[in-house]
């Protein structure tokens, strides 16, 4: 039995260097899955931004060598090459082997920069198995390697040049990371933003495998960015918001313009990084665009005396915005840096946004008096709404106590043990009733398609009972009553045939909870079922084979055909795959009322067998995007998809 005098000195482990970083690496970059590897990109590509936002680079590129590495080059200053004061080496090796070190902290490297915690290049150094550098600086090109973080041999110099810059070449450790294949389009996305929030600056990623090529460069910076994140939407006017200002040491650039849709849509960076949960800045753009919106209104005799103010929700109905701000000493609240909390930054941008959005309203009547009238109908479609709401809610229709009576409640109340189904069709939503787990599993059928909510406000939603049913049975409630708290299924499970209309109402349910529920897709909470394709029944037998897509079918096929070969079985070249293969019933699945009870729990519902896809939001823009082409009123964006994506479905079903 331990005591109290087992405890000394000599078990207290002091990890010296970049040993902390290879013993506990999610400390550093968040986990060790495929987030953390492309999170060592980022430190690297962040830091050679960092020249471009201080005035000094104009070019940053990404190689993905065929080797498995990763190449970062930018036409900087190039890191300083000197001995370093207090460490006694080259300031590239304090750089790439000294936590805490850089030209971050007040030392007059950087007046903005991203990168704040300047442990970014010795993280990467320390969990690769090998990383190189080459500076050229001052004439000469100066190279150093590593090998998981300790250096080969000092800094030396290889060679003359009349450029400047760093190059950094690194090949994650495959001992730490769960997989070491880097995602182009991940890397792509990444370079696209930051040649946004960079304007003047080139980004360019290579794949030295495929050949792939890609560059970005935007003379107009978020302007472009703005236009983008519209593209496919019906907008306002062309003539687009825009300002950029200084004030004090906090630089401020706005740019904005409305569509014809119902939702807001607004991107906020503090010095590059963005800040999903807003701060000071995001107030303060917020605050500014309501005033000036119902100062406007007022002042046009387009608000009457007796009418009440706008909400700020009802002047951002349909606004697209970028909103960057670059600062010294940025406050972000949290290790994540999701909230900047700054609060001069607050007063500047409302400063800025009043004076010069005000401008603008006046120099664009005709926008001007779009931008107030949009906001005028959302008013009125809020308090129709918030009637309707009312209404249902002074019914009990939204209540807990209150199910919708076509719901069979699983007996459990823990949430964490309960799961949903909800089922295409009344024969498919019998079928499950009667086969499910009742102590945790909840059956809630869909009769039709439901309402396509991309295009439709709060108080159409309620008066659809499909809609209706789903947001009862969920228990979080919708827009401001929602909570997330109150969800009363760990797992919410879309349950369709496997043919066009089943997919249809995948992506009408997919819809409603990005647009209205994201907080319990980003949860991990919504799920797609994989009912299987085909059944496989052998001869002489009564059990079957179900086969949940065509390749996993082929490779069946392919091997019983092999095996009846090596067994020297005659197989006729001529003959059916099926028969060749030795069965005697294939049968495909178009609906899930085609399985009984059991052979749908069997196959779909039982936990132990059935196949669940979970429905993540990876990039939120690409998405948006997605469910604006797809479900929105712009038939040739949906024309133009689905013609560059039909060559890829198979046996298509209509």
């Amino acid at each position: 039995m331990a005591t109290k005098s087992d405890y000394s000195a000599d078990q207290i482990q002091v990890l010296e260097g970049l040993e902390p970083v290879r013993k506990r690496p999610g400390m550093y970059i968040g986990g060790t899955g495929v987030e953390g590897l492309h999170h060592l990109v980022w430190e690297i590509v962040d830091n050679s931004i960092d020249e471009a936002l201080a005035g000094y680079a104009s070019e940053v590129s990404v190689i993905l060598l065929a080797d498995g590495g990763v190449r970062v080059t930018d036409n900087g200053r190039g890191i300083p090459t000197d001995i370093h004061p207090k460490t006694g080496k080259s300031t590239v090796e304090t750089v790439l082997t000294v936590l805490h070190a850089g030209g971050k902290f007040g030392g007059g490297g950087y007046k903005v920069s991203g990168g704040l915690h300047g442990v970014g290049s010795s993280v990467v150094n320390a969990l690769s198995t090998r990383l190189t550098v080459k500076v050229c600086l001052g004439g000469k090109i100066f190279y150093q390697e590593y090998t998981r973080g300790v250096p080969d041999a000092d800094l030396k110099v290889i060679g003359k040049t009349d450029t400047t810059g760093t190059e950094i070449t690194f090949y994650p450790d495959s001992g730490i990371f769960e997989t070491t294949v880097f995602n182009y389009e991940t890397i792509l996305d990444r370079l696209r933003h930051q040649a946004y929030l960079t304007k003047g600056v080139r980004t360019s990623l290579t794949d030295e495998k495929t050949g792939r090529r890609y560059g970005f460069y935007f003379e107009s910076g978020i302007q472009a960015y703005v236009k983008h994140l519209n593209h496919g939407k019906e907008v306002v006017d062309d003539d687009l918001f825009y300002i950029e200002k200084q004030i004090e040491e906090v630089q401020i650039e706005l740019a904005a313009q409305y569509t014809d849709g119902y939702t807001e849509t607004i991107k906020q960076f503090a010095n590059n990084v963005i800040t999903p949960d807003g701060g000071t800045h995001v107030t303060g753009f917020r605050t500014a665009l309501t005033r000036v919106i119902n100062d406007y209104a007022r002042k046009s005799g387009l608000l009457k005396e007796k009418e009440e103010n706008l909400s700020g929700e009802d002047c951002r109905e349909g606004l697209t915005a970028v909103i960057l701000v670059k600062l010294p000493d940025p406050q972000f609240e949290g290790q994540t840096k999701n909230k900047l909390g700054n609060p001069e930054v607050r007063g500047y941008v409302d400063q800025v946004m009043t004076e010069y959005f005000a401008y603008y309203l006046e120099e664009h009547p005709a926008i001007a008096r779009k931008i107030v009238g949009k906001a005028l109908l959302a008013a009125r479609a809020r308090k129709a709404a918030r009637a309707a709401r009312e209404n249902i809610l002074r019914k009990g229709v939204l209540e807990g106590a209150s199910m919708p009576g076509k719901l069979a409640d699983c007996s459990s109340k823990d949430p964490k043990t309960s799961e949903i189904y909800l089922v295409e069709g009344d024969s498919a939503g019998g079928s499950a009733k009667s086969g499910r787990d009742s102590k945790t599993q909840a059956i809630l059928p869909l009769r039709g398609k439901v309402l396509n909510v991309e295009r439709a406000r709060l108080d159409k939603m309620l008066a659809n009972n499909e809609i209706l049913s789903l947001i009862k049975a969920l228990g979080v409630g919708i827009e401001d009553s929602f909570d997330i708290g109150g969800l009363r299924y760990d797992r919410i499970i879309i349950m369709t045939d496997a043919d066009v209309d089943g997919s249809h109402i995948s992506t009408l349910l997919l819809t409603f909870f990005f647009r209205f529920m994201k907080d319990v897709v980003d949860g991990g909470h919504v799920y797609l079922a994989k009912p299987p394709l085909f059944e496989l029944v052998k001869p002489g037998r009564k059990s079957s084979e179900f086969i949940y897509d065509e390749s996993e079918l082929e490779e069946i096929l392919d091997r019983k055909i092999a095996e009846r070969k090596k067994d020297g079985l005659k197989v006729n070249s001529g003959e059916e795959r099926f028969r060749q293969a030795g069965f005697i019933e294939q049968k495909r699945y178009k609906g899930l009322g085609e399985m009984d009870a059991e052979q749908l729990y069997e196959t779909t519902m039982n936990p132990e067998k059935r196949v669940l896809v979970q429905v993540k939001v990876q990039d939120a823009e690409k998405a948006d995007a997605i469910f604006n082409k797809l479900m929105g009123t712009e038939v040739e964006l949906r024309k133009n998809f689905i013609q560059t994506h039909a060559k890829f479905v198979k046996d298509l079903d209509i």
